[in-house]
């Protein structure tokens, strides 16, 4: 089968392309950085690129974005020109070329202001019925072109699968206080409880989609870790996340401790990814309580796909305020 991947030279990109190739797959990847990862080095806001690359593909597997980090060094209308003008071009040409699924990697940032409740209330458990209220030009332009993706399937019948990824890049934190106070692996294994998914999951995730996309239509899935939680332990997250996770997973305490790590005192929002399992048949294997259980066994609690892929960073230059400058 012929695939077209977008954004190949990225954390997504690079784990499609490994894994489409190692399946035998022809994979036309595109991207405006060179690496071994990408065939066609050229950008999705050139609509003669998108069609020279676009031809004999079955499948559309768009991961290509200016992402959060971009935020503070790229303007307002760099976002629109990538993630809208180059998703409708990337959607307008799969149309003309007979592609029969379209998977779209969005983002739970989608989800904005959705996801801080005011003080005193319980977290939010956020699901895809969640309204989105986008904060910053990030989001704004991740949701376009998700809706982008409903017209063409409701106007030109182009199945179109959205996946609204959490947290999977290996960078550190942008926030000075989680960076101050966590070891970056405890900081990153706690979020698997509530808003981290490792990249081989989320691959899977789009490998799914790409297959059940003509018989789904449209849809719109959270690709998150499974959460231990439940709706009835939302108030004491938000007041004593550690309670929780000790009922939920007990032994991860002795690990914890073990390696002098902490755990969150407050969770906010728990990203639940129901609707993709039920639907799409997703079995994600990388949650909290695998990573207790490999980091007790002395392993790397990521899966080998992403030690492979490893970081890659969002700039050329270096921040002295972190990983990337935020807005």
């Amino acid at each position: 089968m012929k695939i077209l991947v977008t954004g190949s030279s990225g954390h997504l990109g690079e784990a499609l392309v490994r894994t489409l190739r190692e399946q035998a797959h022809e994979v036309v990847a595109l991207d405006l950085v060179e690496s071994p990862f990408t065939t066609a080095v050229g950008s999705i806001s050139d609509r003669a690129c998108v069609r020279h690359c676009m031809a004999g593909v079955e499948v559309v597997l768009h991961a290509a974005t200016l992402h959060k980090p971009h935020v503070a060094t790229h303007s307002r209308q760099d976002f629109v020109d990538t993630n809208v003008t180059g998703t409708l071009n990337l959607l307008e040409e799969a149309v003309a070329a007979g592609v029969r699924s379209f998977v779209y990697t969005s983002t739970t940032s989608v989800f904005g202001a959705a996801l801080v409740p005011p003080a005193g209330a319980p977290a939010a458990w956020v699901t895809e019925d969640v309204a989105p209220v986008p904060k910053n030009i990030y989001g704004v332009t991740k949701a376009a072109a998700e809706d982008l993706c409903q017209l063409f399937h409701r106007n030109q019948r182009l199945p179109c699968i959205v996946l609204r990824t959490s947290r999977f890049f290996p960078e550190e934190d942008d926030d000075r206080s989680v960076r101050d106070a966590y070891a970056d692996d405890n900081a990153k294994a706690n979020e698997y409880l509530h808003r981290r998914v490792d990249v081989e999951d989320v691959v899977s995730a789009h490998l799914l989609a790409a297959r059940q996309a003509p018989a789904l239509g449209f849809r719109r899935y959270i690709v998150s870790a499974t959460t231990p939680f439940s709706t009835d332990d939302l108030a004491d997250l938000r007041r004593d996340a550690s309670s929780v996770v000790h009922r939920r997973v007990p032994h991860y305490a002795a690990e914890y401790a073990r390696r002098g790590w902490s755990m969150t005192p407050s969770i906010d929002r728990v990203y639940v990814n129901a609707r993709a399992r039920q639907e799409l048949g997703w079995r994600p294997r990388y949650d909290f309580a695998l990573a207790i259980e490999r980091l007790a066994a002395g392993q790397d609690f990521r899966s080998p796909l992403a030690r492979l892929v490893g970081a890659k960073g969002y700039h050329a230059e270096t921040f002295a305020e972190g990983p990337y400058p935020v807005e």
